[in-house]
């Protein structure tokens, strides 16, 4: 399967696809940026949730760091790899959300990684 960026039946179609994966590839580094933060202050001495939130943040960090490029150079991707990998975005940022919920002080944390899944969901249904 090739972009649907490439097949667009029409300019609209197009100009979505485009302003859904920009959105998408913006909440990604956004959630990234926060996550990130949020590692750095968790610090490597907390345990039981604390450790449990600093591990699922670098993961999420990671995950939207790597989401955010593969939609950066969306021309050199297909269909299908596109969908994967905001799809494992969205699981991602829902698993550190959750995370978030259960340590007092991560409320940012949280709700960038609920607007990140809420936009990879909604560029999903652009793919169809």
């Amino acid at each position: 399967m090739t972009s649907t960026a490439w097949h667009a039946e029409d300019r609209q179609d197009l100009v979505a696809f485009l302003e859904e994966g920009f959105a998408c590839a913006q909440a990604c580094a956004d959630c990234a940026r926060i996550c990130a933060g949020r590692v750095s202050f968790a610090g490597p001495g907390e345990g039981g949730v604390g450790h449990e939130l600093r591990r699922q943040a670098v993961l999420c960090t990671e995950v939207c760091d790597a989401t955010c490029a593969m939609l950066s150079e969306q021309a050199h991707q297909d269909e299908y790899g596109m969908r994967i990998q905001v799809e494992w975005c969205r699981a991602m940022c829902l698993e550190c959300a959750h995370v978030c919920d259960r340590h007092e002080g991560a409320r940012e944390c949280a709700a960038a990684c609920r607007t990140c899944a809420r936009a990879c969901s909604d560029f999903l249904a652009i793919l169809g």
